[in-house]
């Protein structure tokens, strides 16, 4: 008997459906309140000031989502936020982000925020359900089958 040929982990990846616009909003909200939380407990323990509040949680934001985003994560393209509807990032030819990549996506990410949103709300009309910040760092976010992080990354 002759095996088969095993598919490339991405190619299933690129023919998931698109993640749409509301889901994404929830999971960047938990996301958000995460980074918050985080953001909070430094400061209370640093004891910043107003300024440094919000110098630092735009560190902690670079920081969490650059490293979810990145195949160096636990899971990799998955923020705790797209984790919980199963979510993930990926490179529109289905692999996953390195670092420089994630990094992009994320100063895309700020460039959609700073023109009021625009470029988030983008992700609401655009076919393939992507961002500003998906269309410079050349990504998808998809609906990703649930697998158990015990299974271990390949």
């Amino acid at each position: 008997m002759q095996q088969q040929p095993v598919a490339a982990a991405g190619s299933s990846l690129i023919s998931a459906p698109k993640a749409g616009f509301w889901v994404r909003v929830v999971a960047y909200s938990i996301d958000l309140m995460i980074v918050g939380i985080i953001g909070s407990a430094i400061t209370a323990v640093v004891n910043l000031s107003v300024n440094g509040v919000s110098d630092l949680n735009i560190l902690l934001a670079l920081i969490y989502f650059t490293y979810f985003w990145s195949n160096s994560s636990v899971w990799p393209g998955q923020t705790i936020g797209m984790k919980l509807f199963n979510l993930r990032v990926i490179k529109t030819d289905g692999s996953d982000l390195h670092i420089g990549g994630a990094l992009l996506r994320y100063v895309g990410l700020l460039i959609s925020v700073i023109v009021i949103l625009i470029g988030l709300i983008w992700v609401g009309f655009d076919p393939n359900k992507q961002g500003w910040h998906d269309k410079i760092a050349g990504t998808y976010v998809v609906k990703a089958a649930a697998q158990p992080y015990f299974m271990g990354r390949t």
